[in-house]
């Protein structure tokens, strides 16, 4: 068939494609991960365009070191292929970018070595502190609050952390569609995404938090102002335009929600 629409791979040459087995897809349809598209009458598996997507996404979240419950879990509540794919790209540009900072600052190390000269203590552990934000959260929100934070991340298993990367860049995703497609700041969308983002604080600890375990009003309307008024986070949202999408949305949703 001409078309990739109406192409079918049978497992043995998509287990190739995949660099996987048989064994595994075949699992994968077991526990319903990745199906195939029909089965034939001699009993082998077939899979369409749709079952490769499907496919690929399950291995970007394998990669990330999730577990096959934690992919089922993400993968129900992402049903918009090109909407996840788009997450996982923002994901691996992200990673992409700071693994070449290690490599480059690691490039240099072993270059000033080799060299005899002088190591640069500035530049090179450039890639690999996950606390790029502590000097602002400890000026907004004290030492503890870092230090509760910084505790829970260190805590976490490389799985947990994937998992938390993955549910943070869909959510900062959506925020730049929504803010793409011109959406209102106090409209249906970005009330929902706003509501998404208070949830996704409060599970990290170290949040200023009110007596019911939730982030307080000051506090979640002063990391919205934050994202607008840091070049770093506002990088995050698409620019200066999506950051100030958030801060407004989040802002509404506080003066209506947590008044």
């Amino acid at each position: 068939m001409s078309t990739s629409t109406l192409q079918e791979w049978s497992i043995q040459q998509l287990a190739k494609l995949a660099r996987t087995t048989s064994r595994t897809l075949r699992h994968y349809d077991d526990v319903g991960l990745v199906r195939p598209s029909r089965v034939g009458a001699n009993g082998y598996r077939y899979y369409d365009a749709e079952s490769l997507v499907r496919l690929q996404r399950v291995l970007l979240l394998r990669d990330l070191g999730l577990g096959i419950p934690a992919i089922a879990e993400l993968l129900e509540g992402q049903s918009d292929d090109l909407a996840a794919l788009e997450s996982h790209r923002h994901w691996l540009v992200a990673e992409q970018e700071r693994i070449a900072r290690q490599l480059a600052s690691v490039h240099d190390t072993m270059t000033r070595l080799k060299n005899g000269e002088q190591i640069m203590a500035e530049t090179m552990f450039d890639g690999f502190d996950h606390t790029q934000y502590r000097e602002e959260v400890e000026q907004r929100w004290g030492t503890a609050a870092y230090q509760r934070s910084d505790s829970w991340w260190n805590g976490m298993s490389a799985a947990d952390r994937s998992a938390f990367a993955v549910a943070s860049t869909a959510l900062i995703s959506d925020w730049q569609a929504a803010a793409s497609a011109g959406a209102a700041p106090d409209g249906e969308a970005a009330q929902d995404l706003a509501q998404r983002q208070f949830d996704w604080l409060s599970g990290i600890p170290g949040t200023p938090q009110t007596a019911d375990g939730r982030p307080t009003k000051e506090y979640f309307v002063g990391l919205g102002e934050m994202y607008v008024a840091d070049p770093r986070f506002a990088k995050t949202y698409g620019g200066a335009e999506g950051a100030a999408f958030v801060s407004d949305a989040m802002r509404v949703y506080a003066e209506r929600e947590l008044s």
